[in-house]
């Protein structure tokens, strides 16, 4: 049982998957900080106020705290939008990255360009020998 469980830990995709869960959370700190150290007090210096989570109504003496929703909602939308636009320069990078390694490289000869080789070799040798 020991052997099956430390197989199953030791496999690629299981040890891939802790790296992913764990560079996902370093990088979720990474946007919250942006969104929450830089693009929230910006908003709030524009708008004079960046949350509206203090908003609620009032229904028979009860509070409906539905500012804690739309505070969610735009946390949301900033954090996606700061993602979209991380994401986008990295595929742009790694494009121009890849675009580049193609020029690079030559191109590997062929099947057909051997055979005409091969055949341009054997005509010099007929002629040679005439």
């Amino acid at each position: 049982m020991i052997k099956e469980f430390k197989a199953f830990i030791m496999r690629g995709n299981i040890l891939d998957l802790a790296v992913g869960v764990v560079m996902g959370t370093a990088f979720t700190a990474v946007v919250n900080g942006l969104v929450e150290g830089i693009i929230m007090p910006l908003i709030a210096a524009i708008a004079g106020n960046a949350s509206v989570a203090d908003m609620a109504i009032t229904l028979n003496g009860t509070a409906i705290p539905y500012g804690i929703f739309l505070q969610a909602l735009v946390d949301f939308l900033l954090i996606s939008l700061v993602l979209f636009f991380i994401l986008k320069a990295v595929n742009k990078v790694r494009t121009l990255h890849h675009h580049e390694e193609a020029e690079e490289k030559p191109a590997a000869p062929t099947s057909e360009d051997y055979l005409r080789e091969i055949r341009d070799l054997l005509q010099q040798e007929k002629t040679s020998a005439q």
